[in-house]
């Protein structure tokens, strides 16, 4: 996968793994992770499919509608690529914190949905529900931040107390942060995230 390496100022840290939006690109979130871990070590990504010469991480039918056979698929194409990763750059698999947003928050959420130590935690802004009616991995304890909007387009307020109850009943401690904004990451939103994640992973 294309992607962007750059090692941090401290390395017992965990690793943020990022996943932009459909169309981005692994620059897109490098700002949000000097943001939210100044000091981390940082794997971006670029997702492999192309919907209208725009980079998404997986394939969807329309608007909403995933192409669940292709995100299966594409989910483990990422957890393989991180297995990977680890080897070549020396970071630590175990110690991983994805951060994703849209396209790329439902990857990152993907890897939750299928397996138990893709992540050590995730930060998820403005998720959707990846998959219905699978069993979850037991995520106990594992930390997961998901920003929202009241009035996304996209993701509605239902579909993320779903997708948190879906985690919380896998056993993963979830953190919702609300804004009163759409479908757009605000600095606000960034803020809550960076202060989340210095409250679970802060050394």
């Amino acid at each position: 996968m294309k992607h962007i390496f750059e090692k941090g100022s401290r390395e017992e840290a965990p690793t943020l793994v990022l996943f932009h939006g459909t169309g981005g690109t692994e620059r897109d979130l490098l700002p949000l992770a000097k943001r939210i871990a100044p000091d981390s070590s940082v794997l971006s990504l670029r997702g492999n499919v192309l919907e209208n010469g725009m980079s998404r991480f997986f394939r969807r039918l329309a608007e909403g509608v995933f192409d669940e056979g292709d995100l299966v698929f594409r989910t483990q194409e990422v957890s393989e690529f991180l297995d990977q990763a680890a080897k070549q750059y020396g970071f630590d698999r175990s110690r991983l914190v994805g951060v994703g947003y849209s396209n790329g928050a439902n990857i990152a959420g993907s890897l939750l949905f299928h397996y138990r130590d893709a992540l050590q935690g995730a930060i998820l802004h403005h998720p959707m529900v990846p998959r219905r009616g699978i069993v979850l991995p037991e995520l106990s304890g594992l930390p997961v931040f998901i920003g929202a909007g009241t009035n996304d387009p996209i993701c509605s307020a239902r579909e993320t107390e779903e997708l948190e109850g879906l985690l919380r009943g896998a056993g993963a401690s979830v953190t919702v942060h609300w804004e009163r904004y759409g479908h757009q990451l605000t600095p606000m939103e960034a803020d809550a995230a960076a202060a989340w994640f210095q409250e679970h992973f802060g050394l």
